[in-house]
């Protein structure tokens, strides 16, 4: 009776518990076809082959170790895209977009003024989360905080480029709220968040790649439970970053145009 180690990855319960599952059944059925007719004696009376598990980095399968840092990334991607998708229209509506206009500052400018203030709301909604991981739900933190919190500033631009982008599209406040949640609700589906990601269709998963959640929250569960160093978080970088910066670009494109 041999016996199989098996190294889990448990940091989604949901995901590992399905596929230890499955190869438990797939080991123990799988060679029980050919203990039939002259091979019948050498069936086993227990199970054929020993499956042992060593599920890491989350063994007892506590749920909220994988939701609760994974909460850090849909709070930053709700609250940043939907309240800086409404700078620029209510400028626009109060009556105050004159002022701005006439103000000798360049488009960039602009939009780096309305963007940097939220960066602090992010670094507190973070603090905020953090503390309750720790203090309430007993979240283990292996990895560096200080490397999160600088991964998390780019993050937390390229949502606020979304946002911006966004208000500069839409001609009122409706429109900019209807486009924020255009966009994040297919991050929060596709992302992993709610569903195992490599459980989803492969369409949905190359549409979930162009979302930064999905690679934050890879980033985000990899250093706080497996203390993850930045070498190994950086292939999830990059996608961000060429997010963040094709939507500051549409964004700066768009302000300009609304200068004519």
């Amino acid at each position: 009776r041999p016996a199989i180690l098996v190294e889990a990855d448990a940091t989604d319960p949901a995901a590992t518990s399905n596929a230890i599952g499955a190869l438990n059944s797939l080991l123990n059925t799988s060679l029980l076809n050919d203990f039939k007719g002259p091979l019948q004696f050498l069936a086993p009376a227990d199970l054929p082959i020993d499956l042992r598990v060593h599920a890491q980095y989350n063994p007892e399968a506590i749920m909220q170790f994988n939701i609760v840092p994974g909460l850090m990334g849909v709070v930053l991607t709700m609250t940043m895209v939907m309240v800086t998708g409404l700078v620029i229209t209510r400028e626009r509506e109060s009556g105050t977009m004159e002022n701005l206009l006439s103000m000798p500052t360049r488009p960039l400018e602009v939009l780096t003024g309305k963007i940097v203030p939220y960066i602090l709301v992010g670094y507190l909604q973070i603090a905020l989360i953090l503390v309750a991981a720790r203090l309430l739900f007993g979240v283990p933190m292996i990895g560096s905080i200080p490397m999160l919190l600088a991964i998390a500033l780019l993050f937390i631009i390229a949502n606020l480029a979304v946002g911006i982008t966004f208000s500069t599209i839409a001609q009122n406040q409706r429109q900019a709220l209807q486009m924020s949640f255009f966009f994040f609700l297919p991050s929060l589906l596709l992302s992993g968040f709610m569903f195992p990601f490599r459980g989803m269709p492969v369409w949905a998963q190359t549409l979930g790649e162009f979302f930064p959640l999905t690679h934050f929250l890879r980033i985000v569960r990899g250093i706080l439970l497996k203390g993850n160093s930045l070498a190994q978080v950086a292939p999830q970088l990059w996608p961000i970053a060429l997010f963040a910066t094709v939507a500051l670009i549409i964004g700066v494109i768009r302000y300009r145009q609304t200068l004519d």
